[in-house]
Parts: C-alpha cells; sequence; structure tokens
C-alpha cells in the first residue's frame, strides 16, 4: 500500500511540476515586455495582413510627413510614457488613441489616422507601457493603462484648454482600456469612446487562447499566473473587467467588432455591450477578424464615426 501511495504522490509531484513550468512558460511570453512578440500575436489573430500592406505603406508614410513631436508623461508608478502628437488644424477637438496587445501607436493608427486628421480632430497616438517607447516590464492589459489613459486626458485637456471635445479610441487591448476609461469619474471634455475588438478581462481572453489555440485547461495555470502577476505587476488578471466597467459608464459608446474574430471572440463585445449603462451602438463586421474591421471596410467603418461624432460634438 505504501508503494502505491508513493507512487500517486510521484505523479501527482511531476503534473504540479508540469504545471508550474508551463504557467511559468505562458507568463513569461504573454506578460513581459521582451518575451510578448508581436509577430506571435499577428499568427493568432488569424487574419491575412499581407493582403492589406499596400494600403497600409500608403497611409503610414503619409501620415509621417504630417507635423508632429514626441510627447511624455510620467504615470504614478514612475514610468516615464510616451505618445505622438499631431497637432493638426489646432482646433478643440482631439482624439486619443490605444492600440493592441505587443504593437505601438503608430502601428495600429497609421491607417485610421488619416480620418481624424482629415476631420479637424487633433490626434495622440500613445504607446502604452511596456509598449513602444514608453517604460515597462509588465503588460497593462487595461487595468494599470485605464490610470495611465486618465493622465493623458489631463494632459489634453491642458494642451488644447477647457473647451476641449475629447474623444477616446481603443482596439483590442486598447478597447478593454477605453472600457475601462469608461467607468471612470471622468473630466466633461471626454464626449464619447470607440472601442474596436475589445476583450472582457485578461482572464478572460487568456483562458480563451489556452483552450481554443493550445487546447490547455486553464485551470491552475490562470490562477497561479494571476498570484505571480498581482505580485510582480500589481493586478490580478481579473480586477478590472471591461465588462464590469462599463455599468458606470455614462459617455456615449461605439462598439466595433469582426464576426469572424477567433482571438478574441465576438461574445465578449455582445458581453460588454449588454452591460454598457451609456449611450451605446454597435457594429459587427461581417467577415472581418481580429482587427480587421477598418481594413475590411473602410467607407462603412468611417460612416459609423462620422454618425458617432455627429452625435456627440458641436
Amino acid at each position: 500500500m505504501s508503494k502505491i501511495w508513493k507512487g500517486a504522490a510521484a505523479i501527482l509531484g511531476l503534473v504540479a511540476a508540469a504545471e508550474a513550468g508551463g504557467t511559468a512558460y505562458f507568463y513569461r511570453r504573454t506578460m513581459k515586455r521582451y518575451n510578448a512578440k508581436t509577430e506571435r500575436t499577428m499568427k493568432m489573430s488569424g487574419v491575412d495582413w499581407e493582403h492589406y500592406i499596400p494600403m497600409m505603406k500608403e497611409r503610414r508614410e503619409w501620415l509621417e510627413e504630417q507635423p508632429h513631436e514626441d510627447v511624455w508623461i510620467t504615470s504614478k508608478d514612475g514610468l516615464r510614457l510616451h505618445g505622438t502628437y499631431f497637432k493638426g488644424e489646432g482646433g478643440n477637438k482631439a482624439v486619443i488613441c490605444f492600440h493592441g496587445y505587443t504593437s505601438q501607436g503608430m502601428n495600429d493608427y497609421g491607417c485610421l489616422s488619416k480620418y481624424y486628421l482629415d476631420h479637424g480632430f487633433r490626434v495622440l497616438l500613445i504607446d502604452e507601457r511596456a509598449h513602444g517607447q514608453s517604460e515597462g516590464t509588465y503588460i497593462g492589459f487595461g487595468t494599470m493603462d485605464r490610470l495611465d489613459g486618465m493622465d493623458w486626458i489631463r494632459w489634453m485637456i491642458s494642451e488644447i484648454g477647457e473647451d476641449a471635445q475629447i474623444m477616446l479610441h481603443g482596439n483590442s487591448m486598447g478597447g478593454a482600456t477605453v472600457c475601462m476609461i469608461g467607468g471612470m469619474e471622468l473630466p466633461p471634455q471626454v464626449k464619447g469612446i470607440v472601442s474596436d475588438c475589445a476583450f472582457t478581462s485578461a482572464k478572460d481572453v487568456f483562458t480563451h487562447v489556452l483552450h481554443s489555440m493550445y487546447h490547455l485547461p486553464a485551470f491552475p495555470m490562470i490562477q497561479i499566473a494571476d498570484r505571480v502577476n498581482r505580485k510582480n505587476a500589481g493586478y490580478g488578471l481579473d480586477d478590472c473587467n471591461a465588462a464590469r466597467e462599463v455599468r458606470k459608464a455614462k459617455v456615449p459608446f461605439l462598439f466595433i467588432h469582426g464576426e469572424k474574430d477567433i482571438f478574441v471572440p465576438c461574445w465578449m463585445c455582445e458581453e460588454i455591450y449588454k452591460n454598457c449603462a451609456a449611450p451605446k451602438t454597435k457594429l459587427i463586421f461581417k467577415g472581418a477578424g481580429h482587427g480587421e474591421s477598418y481594413y475590411k471596410d473602410p467607407e462603412t467603418y468611417e460612416k459609423a464615426l462620422d454618425s458617432f461624432i455627429g452625435g456627440i460634438m458641436k
């Protein structure tokens, strides 16, 4: 009998060691900036981005030719955060853009910025913490970035003045970020929020990826990673949930998602939309994958922005 118990104990020990090793591997390649790779994220999106390269290249070259400057703020926990600022025509309308996981502002908004600049907006493309030129070791997944976002809003108000009219636009992780910001006490200068392909929480999206792409159980990997991240990065993976935060929202929302999104499934958009307490509009792009909606149908996307902006800004 003692041999059986020893054998069982040995098997459990091996399983525990395998779980710990798997969690450590998952955590390192997901939560730490230098191990989270853009190429891997693009593959996981399931979108054939090669198809859109000519458009991206043309728009990015145009954008880089527009007058712009690097701007910086310091987060509450001491990180130096970077943004690329386009003053445009210098009016009182502005958009602050929040990019997706493993990307940066100039990458995700190289195309869409032209729309905003052509419509008289100032444009601020931020690099979220642990991305681009911003400092940080651990990725914020919206929970920390929502606090940084409030600092960027204050920066923009100080730049324009009290008559500023500000819109927030986020995609993927940035979409979750702006949803979480929407649940905070916002200054009256923030008039509306566009959330494109947002996830509900880091916990939900990690669970989905483990199940659908790695065919692994989430338990106990998510629970272990949650404890590790709480210690290292200062937040748990479900501390801030976009679907919960929008229950406190007051400013109007435009929700956008791709019907064929396999990375952040469309049900997450539906969950956030259902919970949103503020005036809201939803647009689901048929056949679009993760972050693909604008590229799939720029005309429909821009018409939706026209309608949304027309209802929130003078």
